[in-house]
């Protein structure tokens, strides 16, 4: 969804979608769910269930778009934390052994429903700022993103499994997600200052 060829904020179309507009959901889920999906596949690896999940996850935003909160961070780390949550709750209430002996990860960019090229293109862009971000953390930063965003681990999960002190782990954590917000509300403000 666009005005005269720039973007809409997302921003913007929250607001639209508190007002109960289905495109502003459409150009939400358009923008943002191959991402999330990737994410999700990761963590469940199972893409029936990440489906799922993703799916409840749009209705929730649906339903609760006023929960979202611009000045604590972007729509998408937004859209991930409480993707990332569900995973974990759905994988928690799932037997571990089961797990391991689903189907191998979905290939990388791997977003069938995407068939607009505009759409693969920012998708591939917004992915491509994530790896190029996480390259540039500090080795043990990024190890612990990657533990808890792919993996699906909790931080007190991830200080056991790594033998770090807990709140290393946290501090480790908080600085990675500052450093992606920060790239990301760049990103943003850019974006909302060419508009």
């Amino acid at each position: 969804m666009s005005v005269a060829g720039q973007p809409v904020p997302d921003s913007a179309l929250i607001e639209r979608i508190m007002a109960q507009d289905e495109n502003a959901l459409s150009a939400v889920y358009d923008r943002y769910s191959g991402m999330v999906f990737s994410v999700l596949v990761r963590i469940l690896k199972d893409s029936q269930a990440a489906e799922e999940v993703l799916q409840d996850l749009f209705l929730q935003l649906w339903r609760e778009a006023q929960r979202f909160d611009s000045s604590r961070g972007s729509l998408p780390a937004w859209l991930m934390v409480i993707a990332r949550n569900r995973a974990i709750s759905r994988l928690r209430g799932r037997n571990r052994r089961a797990l391991v002996e689903t189907s191998e990860d979905l290939p990388t960019g791997y977003a069938p429903w995407l068939d607009n090229v505009e759409q693969e293109a920012a998708r591939a862009e917004m992915v491509g700022k994530v790896k190029a971000a996480m390259r540039e953390m500090p080795r043990e930063q990024r190890q612990v993103v990657e533990l808890a965003y792919f993996e699906g681990m909790t931080q007190t999960e991830i200080a056991a499994h790594t033998g770090t002190p807990l709140g290393t782990v946290k501090t480790r954590m908080r600085t990675a997600i500052q450093s992606l917000r920060q790239l990301f509300d760049d990103g943003t403000a850019r974006q909302s200052g060419r508009s």
